[in-house]
């Protein structure tokens, strides 16, 4: 069994001609830090788009995103366009989204999350009184401190032991309690059941319930009910468009359309990568940026025990709808919480079955562009969690009853009308997302359990000069966390980088 710790440190050998496989927002990030460094990047895309899972659906006049809809930690970005000397705001543009979230509880009480902590705490105050917004306020002072701890040496950086999380900030993260369950940690400070489950819904990201989940990370609700969420122009794909086109003027090549079959190694040394059509394309590096299992089993024709041992996961359903509907109400963003919230997890994770009274995600992005559809129009990004292809669920058969349940809920919850007034539609269901490309058809890859944390994460480095990058390795899941895997996957090839604008 190959040593998991072998393939730490920096690449071995030359690195001046790299080829990376996969156009999305970690290789991107990658792209663009090798071609500020020097390197000749050639960038490989199976579809006619950069994005990857951040991809595009154009339809009758609607642009819909495929993929994640929440944009936090701009800099991030930002930080990236740097590298090659350019600035985020040539390039794209950015709006801050207010409220961040709608929230919706099943007594019929809504509550607005602003990342301003006084209007927030306002908000708490008016909707559940002034001793919850007390709470707030002292759990964001804690959200913040483990933001701070957590992201110089624990998030933004490669860990290839153990070992390298013996820092200082160690024991302070211990102290405050980083490593005890995150609901029950986040209720210390917040007594009413619905400030609990606004904090405490982004577990799901990680793949785990908030009462499992370690309390780390509550650092993605910091990242984004208190650093803000943003809506780009053109949506959520307009990120990966302008990456792309920077990293291009910046002498990165792309060919797009070009599915790569496998990697061409000798033991543990890469050669080259050969595309579905037979084209040899030789590379001193290779950067993998498909889901870390599939690239290994497809494309390296191996599946170590580091990869084998994961666990996924929970998956979801997407149902993208163009429509003639406008429902004032609502907000941009927003979540509607069913009465059962311990049941939900119980349900995806523990059952492995459909949420009998489910929790959902509705974004309404025309609410900020509406050139993203035709006038008059709207369009509609759902998203219900579902387990993920572990559980006997036939997804061919279900798929069609699926979407007409979800419709069913949306007009239960208020979306009158809602199932009448779409004009186009496209489903993506788990086994969709694995069809993409997704191990076991979920989109937010093997589940943040303290065994597939950190160093016991697949490692971002194989043999002597393949690496990989976005949220299957280190540091995790996210946006954020695709754009840091992509610097930390660069990082191995040309050594440090700045990071004077990400933080």
């Amino acid at each position: 069994m190959r040593n998991p710790l072998s393939d730490a440190g920096p690449v071995v050998g030359p690195t001046d001609n790299v080829v990376i496989v996969g156009a999305g927002l970690a290789g991107l990030s990658t792209a663009l830090r090798l071609a500020g460094a020097g390197r000749s990047v050639t960038v490989l895309e199976r579809e006619a788009v950069p994005g990857g899972r951040a991809g595009l659906i154009e339809d009758g006049g609607y642009r819909f995103d495929t993929g994640p809809t929440v944009l936090t930690m701009p800099g991030l970005i930002e930080d990236a366009f740097a590298c090659v000397g350019e600035e985020m705001a040539d390039w794209l543009e950015l709006a801050p989204v207010s409220p961040v979230y709608r929230t919706y509880f099943p007594d019929g009480s809504q509550l607005d999350v602003h990342s301003d902590v006084d209007a927030m705490a306002d908000e708490i105050a008016v909707v559940i009184g002034p001793q919850e917004a007390a709470g707030y306020r002292r759990y964001i002072d804690f959200a913040t401190e483990l933001y701070e701890l957590e992201m110089a040496d624990f998030i933004d950086r490669n860990i290839d032991s153990p070992f390298d999380l013996l820092t200082p900030n160690l024991a302070r993260l211990a102290a405050i309690g980083g490593f005890r369950r995150m609901a029950p940690k986040a209720n210390d400070y917040l007594k009413d059941p619905r400030t609990q489950r606004v904090f405490s819904f982004q577990a799901m990201y990680a793949g785990m319930s908030p009462h499992d989940a370690l309390s780390i990370y509550s650092v993605i609700a910091y990242m984004d009910s208190v650093a803000g969420v943003f809506f780009p122009k053109g949506g959520m794909h307009a990120v990966p468009e302008a990456m792309a086109a920077a990293a291009q003027k910046h002498g990165v090549t792309f060919r797009y359309s070009t599915t790569v079959s496998s990697v061409e190694h000798d033991g543990s040394r890469a050669s080259a990568v050969i595309t579905t059509d037979g084209e040899r394309i030789p590379a001193d590096v290779v950067v993998l940026n498909p889901d870390l299992p599939v690239a290994y089993r497809d494309l390296l024709g191996i599946e170590p025990w580091s990869v084998r041992r994961l666990t996924y996961s929970p998956s979801c359903a997407v149902l993208l709808a163009g429509s003639s509907a406008h429902y004032s109400k609502i907000a941009h963003h927003n979540i509607h919480f069913g009465r059962s919230w311990e049941g939900v997890f119980t349900d995806l994770i523990d059952r492995g079955r459909l949420m009998a009274d489910p929790s959902l995600f509705v974004t309404n992005p025309t609410r900020s562009d509406p050139d993203l559809a035709p006038e008059g129009k709207q369009s509609y990004y759902v998203l219900f969690p579902t387990p993920n292809l572990d559980a006997p669920i036939d997804w061919t058969n279900e798929a069609p009853r699926y979407r007409d349940h979800m419709v069913s809920v949306l007009e239960e919850r208020g979306y009158i009308g809602f199932g009448d007034a779409i004009e186009v539609e496209h489903l993506t269901t788990p086994l969709d997302w694995a069809a993409q490309g997704m191990e076991r058809g979920s989109p937010f890859a093997s589940a943040h359990s303290f065994v597939q944390t950190g160093p016991f994460r697949p490692g971002n480095r194989w043999g002597e000069n393949v690496v990989f990058t976005g949220s299957g390795t280190q540091p995790g899941v996210g946006v954020p966390m695709v754009l840091i895997s992509g610097r930390i996957a660069a990082e191995r090839i040309v050594g440090p980088l700045p990071r004077s604008l990400s933080r």
